[in-house]
């Protein structure tokens, strides 16, 4: 299903695939050859998407452009079933496994594994040609790439990472009640969304 969102319709190139079932909202680009299965959402929440050429977009990931963080994912990239790639840019010939959540401020060089289950926390660089192995986390600039089970290291990086400003625009010191009634204003506008034939 294709939705007109804040005005913008998606663009997609006549040879790219989406699945019936695929949801694609707003400023989304999708290149030649591309494939967007089954149960997928793309969305731009205000930060435009561009799908690169023969990417391949399993079912039921969510690939998320914001404000401040577009997504752009180069070509030839592979996203495995359930990923989460929330404004961030993916590099050509990338894979990122069943799974694998990548966050704000995100990227991902050419060549880059992030495996089954994997975390790129936000504003985290992983270099061309790294691996994040599955279910560990790569966190900094550029990332220190480290098991779950330590959380500590890895809470000492990501706190001067500024998760809360760079997701949602606020500090600590916002209340969650205040968090969620600004998210619920921001994600309203979608009752304002025009299914497209």
């Amino acid at each position: 299903m294709l939705f007109r969102h804040r005005g913008v319709s998606p663009s997609i190139d006549a040879s790219a695939y989406v699945a019936p079932s695929a949801v694609i909202v707003g400023d989304v680009r999708i290149a030649a050859g591309a494939r967007i299965l089954h149960g997928a959402v793309v969305t731009a929440e205000d930060g435009e998407v561009t799908i690169g050429e023969n990417c391949v977009v399993m079912e039921h990931a969510l690939v998320r452009g914001r404000a401040g963080h577009p997504v752009h994912i180069g070509d030839a990239v592979m996203m495995g079933p359930h990923t989460h790639v929330n404004g961030s840019i993916v590099e050509r010939e990338a894979f990122i496994a069943t799974g694998a959540s990548l966050f704000p401020g995100s990227r991902i060089d050419a060549g880059a594994e992030v495996r089954i289950n994997g975390v790129v926390q936000v504003n985290t660089l992983v270099p061309a040609g790294a691996v994040v192995p599955i279910g560990w986390v790569a966190v900094g600039d550029p990332a220190e790439i480290l098991p779950p089970d330590k959380h500590d290291e890895i809470w000492a990086i990501q706190r001067e990472l500024d998760f809360g400003r760079t997701v949602y625009g606020v500090g600590r010191d916002v209340p969650m009640s205040e968090l969620m009634r600004r998210q619920s204003d921001y994600y309203g506008a979608h009752a304002d969304d025009q299914l497209l034939d």
